[in-house]
């Protein structure tokens, strides 16, 4: 492996429009990452995701297995 050639790897926060803040590591040379989404207010992970139905899909699909 040729020494010298990968970028430092740093402790940087990360901050959430919603106002979350954690650390993680990162190349980036900038000690603050700013981010529209988190797992603290994505409806996917918070159980506020909700299903589109087009023309009725989910509900054959329902019907069809069982689910």
């Amino acid at each position: 492996m040729k020494a010298d050639i990968h970028p430092d790897y740093n402790d940087i926060n990360v901050v959430c429009s919603c106002g979350n803040n954690f650390t993680t590591r990162s190349t980036l040379k900038n000690e603050a990452l700013s981010v529209d989404v988190c797992s603290a207010c994505h409806p996917f992970y918070t159980g506020q995701q909700k299903i589109v139905d087009t023309a009725g899909r989910v509900d054959k699909f329902r019907r069809k297995y069982g689910v």
